[in-house]
This record gives structure tokens, sequence and C-alpha cells, in this order.
């Protein structure tokens, strides 16, 4: 398993791992995690790591309305070609 990757994460699997009573219920998931995974998560250490994780998009520099021009433009080529293949 990979360690943790940020700071929030290693804290709640520590958390989970040695006092799970007192862990948050948006966390409870944490529970479903072995031993061993939460001794790996937990054991990480701090430096280095952001407090919270970004979120990563695939096209996070492009705006929204390119984003919908181009599903707008796929889906109509795909009805398109759709159409062919049901005509023969």
């Amino acid at each position: 398993m990979s360690p943790a990757v940020s700071k929030k994460q290693r804290k709640a699997t520590a958390i989970a791992k040695h006092n799970p009573s007192i862990l948050f219920k948006r966390n409870s998931n944490l529970l479903s995690m072995s031993k061993s995974q939460l001794h790996d998560f937990a054991k990480t250490k701090e430096k280095g790591l952001p407090v919270k994780k970004k979120k990563m998009t695939e096209r996070s520099d492009r705006s929204v309305k390119s984003v919908r021009s181009e599903k707008k433009e796929s889906m109509t080529a795909f009805i398109k070609r759709r159409n062919k293949e049901t005509k023969r």
C-alpha cells in the first residue's frame, strides 16, 4: 500500500489505528482498512507532505465552455456515425 498523500490523511489513519472511537463519521471508511494498511499510512513522515491534497483534473487549464463544446461536438459526431450505420 502506498503511504499517505497528505498530513490530514496521515493523522486520520493514525486516529483510526490507535483510537477509532473518536474518529469522525466522514472517516468511518478507514475502519474497513486492515491493520497493516493503517500502519503504513500512519507511519508516513509528514515532512514535505501538503496539509491537504490538491484535486487533479484532467482539463484544469481549459474553461468550462470549451469542454462543453467539445462534448457537444463529439456527441453530434457519434449520432451521425450511428445514423449512417443504421441506414446500411
